[in-house]
């Protein structure tokens, strides 16, 4: 709301009194806001206008989803059962190349009067997926992939192989350079050859990333078994080929991999059912963590949706029946919570169906209610047969949920004990808690410095304002390798608990979260890398929403500090220290190394590192989920395997050890 006058009133303006502040104020000239106005943006405008409202950012994610809406129209293809093979390049001058064996984009005279290549690539909301007929089942249902990519291109070129020739046509910045035109036979040649550079005057950059890409290819190739990725960087000479014939099988088997698994066959259901494919494999191992991804037409729905609801009605139904048919649960036993039947569960859904229904253009949650009950009944069949079929792994299974139904009740007592605690001493801050004095959360900081020397000097350097700081003990517990009941034991977590006032667990409300940015400082050694990755590790598994709503930092405090007496600058890095060294240039230049955090005096934390008009903060994010799950289990989890072999691949790497 504002005070300005002109915004008091209602819908239909009142006849103003001459005292009236509204009497007073000169009328603004009728030709301000007319008819001419209005503008319309032709084509595709309005994509270069506003390309976030298209492709989420224009940061390297935007980057990256430009070759995500090219992949998936081959994907689209697979999916329709035409292609078979997708290669994609990066290509030695920075354009990426994607070429599928696919049907080819249609050519000849469409209604408009155009081309239909040139329509699919210079039309919003132009494709072969909203009839029905071109795709039974496809991810791109917005129809603006590709033409969305064309508007974001520096130029673009596309080549289809059909109907006897091979047809091409060339664009820049959305822009056709050229008509349709016959560019040679077919011959044995079929399917599509998209390749474009992205534009610099829309992105921040245009450096694709060849793991970023790897990941999603690798991805895509599990959920369409029998389909070849091949992707190449000729940038640096580098390739990598995708095929997975055991196809979510295989996927399960990945996100285990560094995992010790109950059952070595991950239980596996393929169904149709009406016009809906469902397909689900799942595999228990040891960890306490949940790790399942769902997805619908080959589109990760990050928030879920109906088939996951099914998938966990199933789950927790089937194994409840096992368990009272088998013994295992009395009667006067309660049955095992959804809660129980998912600790150290890995699986992977994906339905394939035709109009899908998702929320909002990310596509990240499926709202089909149809979907439910098919997913439920072809889950609940699939376990049900393989706990029959399998009873020793079954047993195995049932009673790792019992422990996790023990341990949650354990988790309960002490988390109210934690409570109760809390309330007898008056909110229960922890004592080395310095708060601030700001209460809005979205105004308010607070860091987690690595011992009390560090903490002192960031308690006098700090702003009380709005800045809190809590000191650390040591080394946090591993909680990969803890039980919820033992977290909350932990003289070295609990405080932190307590401290961000959110809860923990299946009490964790990211409302009640005390402070809306959350900073991890510690030194820039070895120990300090390890206390950061054992707090990211604690976020990742019990606080994630910390870091999906962006509010997990990470500091980035200097290491060294270069003065001449008159001039003092600060590098977080050696060759920054030589490149300030260099432009100083003087004989009187001293340097000093800072190892460790209590080494800075207060006013030093400040500027360098605290200081929100001249600091530098990383914000923690999880760019790929199954990505970042694998690397926690790895280098936190019980196998040490898995870790050494990561450590001697990545040697090579290092160049200045500090230990």
């Amino acid at each position: 709301m504002t005070d300005d006058p002109r915004h008091t009133g209602g819908g239909r303006a009142g006849r103003a009194s001459p005292s009236s502040p509204r009497a007073t104020r000169k009328r603004a000239p009728a030709d301000e806001y007319g008819a001419s106005a209005i503008q319309v943006l032709e084509g595709l405008e309005a994509v270069r206008k506003r390309p976030g409202m298209y492709i989420g950012s224009t940061d390297i994610r935007g980057l990256h989803h430009l070759v995500w809406e090219v992949v998936d129209n081959s994907i689209d293809e697979a999916m329709a059962g035409y292609a078979t093979r997708i290669d994609v390049t990066i290509t030695a001058d920075g354009a990426l190349r994607v070429v599928d064996d696919g049907r080819g984009v249609p050519v000849g005279r469409h209604a408009t009067g155009k081309d239909a290549l040139e329509v699919v690539h210079t039309v919003l909301h132009a494709g072969g997926k909203f009839g029905g007929s071109g795709y039974k089942v496809s991810g791109g249902l917005h129809g603006v992939g590709v033409s969305v990519v064309n508007a974001l291109s520096e130029w673009l070129r596309v080549e289809s192989a059909r109907d006897g020739a091979v047809w091409a046509q060339e664009y820049a910045r959305g822009k056709p350079t050229m008509p349709v035109t016959k560019v040679g036979p077919q011959g044995g040649r079929r399917g599509t050859t998209t390749i474009f550079r992205a534009d610099t005057e829309m992105f921040d950059t245009t450096d694709f990333s060849f793991d970023t890409i790897a990941q999603r290819m690798r991805e895509s190739a599990y959920l369409n078994k029998g389909l070849w990725i091949r992707l190449a960087d000729e940038r640096v000479d580098r390739e990598r080929s995708f095929y997975f014939e055991g196809g979510l099988m295989s996927f399960v088997r990945h996100l285990n991999r560094n995992k010790d698994v109950l059952h070595d066959r991950p239980v596996y259901v393929d169904r149709v059912d009406g016009t809906t494919r469902i397909e689900v494999a799942l595999q228990y191992n040891d960890s306490f963590s949940e790790n399942v991804y769902a997805f619908a037409n080959n589109i990760n729905t990050v928030d879920g949706g109906t088939h996951l609801t099914g998938f966990r009605t199933a789950l927790t139904r089937s194994l409840n029946e096992f368990a009272r048919k088998s013994g295992v649960l009395k009667d006067s036993d309660g049955n095992l919570s959804g809660e129980d039947v998912r600790d150290g569960l890995t699986a992977v859904i994906s339905v394939k169906l035709p109009n899908p229904e998702f929320e909002g253009q990310t596509k990240g949650k499926l709202g089909n209610a149809f979907v439910t009950p098919q997913v439920a009944a072809a889950v609940a069949d699939g376990i049900s047969q393989y706990l029959d079929e399998n009873p020793s792994d079954a047993r195995r299974i049932v009673e790792q949920c019992l422990r996790s139904a023990r341990a949650r009740e354990a988790a309960r007592k002490a988390r109210d004990l934690v409570i109760r605690k809390g309330a007898l001493e008056g909110l229960a801050l922890p004592g080395k808690l310095a708060d601030c004095q700001e209460r809005d959360p979205a105004k308010s900081e607070l860091y987690l410095v690595e011992g009390d020397s560090a903490g002192g000097s960031a308690k006098g350097g700090r702003d009380r304002r709005f800045q809190a700081i809590l000191p650390l003990r040591g080394k946090i517990l591993n909680v990969e390798k803890a039980r919820l009941d033992k977290i909350l034991s932990s003289e070295n977590v609990r405080p932190l608990i307590v401290a961000l006032g959110a809860g923990i667990g299946e009490t964790f409300d990211i409302a009640k979260l005390r402070y809306h940015r959350v900073i991890i400082m510690t030194d820039a050694d070895v120990d300090g890398a390890h206390i950061r990755t054992l707090l990211l590790t604690f976020f990742y598994r019990h606080m994630p929403l910390v870091i999906e709503q962006g509010y997990l930092y990470i500091a980035q405090p200097p290491l060294f500090r270069v003065s001449t007496g008159k001039v003092t600058r600060y590098a977080q890095s050696e060759a920054e220290r030589d490149r300030i060294v260099k432009e100083m240039s003087a004989k009187n230049v001293s340097v000093q190394r800072f190892k460790g955090l209590g080494e800075m005096n207060a006013d030093q934390l400040w500027e360098t590192t605290m200081n929100p008009e001249t600091r530098t903060l990383l914000r923690a994010e999880i760019e790929d989920a199954a990505e970042a799950d694998g690397i926690f289990t790895m280098l936190m989890g019980e196998k040490v395997a898995p870790r050494k072999d990561f450590i001697k691949s990545e040697a090579r790497k290092v160049r200045n050890l500090d230990v």
